[in-house]
């Protein structure tokens, strides 16, 4: 089957998945992007769950403060290399959790927590809406970005901080 290139980028750009991988994807549903994309993302949250394990070493501590000085956070994302903490997408994710832990105020960062067996999904940040893209969560962008990069990604700290 003749893949269209155009379909194959649009389909990289939304997914981040490799070429080959798009491809093979876009064979598998006869052409339908919207079947493609399924697949892709079943196959990202499959390797997602294979690199869980791994070790994270690297990452970035990034900070944010909201209008007015009253109100910042800071969060740690850890990752495996320093290269992949150094890329945009990385420090990019960083910098939108940041900004959602000032916003949403979460507790505990996963269910795992200790404590968090009685909170809330709003008191958990792997559980919260992600505040620009309300059909994401933030568990759902970890796993978007452990597919674009290869490696496990994980929050490892978050603190908000508040003087209203």
């Amino acid at each position: 089957m003749e893949v269209d290139l155009n379909v194959v980028k649009e389909l990289r750009q939304k997914t981040g998945a490799g070429v080959m991988a798009v491809k093979k994807a876009l064979d598998e549903s006869k052409g339908n992007s919207d079947k493609a994309e399924e697949i892709l993302k079943k196959q990202g949250l499959a390797n997602a769950l294979k690199k869980s394990g791994r070790e994270t070493s690297e990452g970035v501590v990034q900070s944010y403060i909201h209008a007015g000085n009253k109100i910042g956070s800071l969060v740690e994302l850890k990752c495996e290399t320093d290269f992949v903490a150094r890329t945009d997408d990385f420090v990019g994710l960083a910098k939108d959790l940041a900004m959602q832990v000032a916003a949403m105020g979460p507790l505990f960062i996963s269910k795992d927590d200790e404590g968090a067996d009685k909170a809330s999904d709003e008191e958990i940040l792997m559980s919260q809406a992600f505040i620009k893209d309300p059909s994401l969560t933030i568990e759902d962008m970890i796993k978007s970005m452990i597919s674009k990069v290869g490696e496990n990604v994980n929050i490892s700290r978050i603190t908000k901080f508040d003087l209203s």
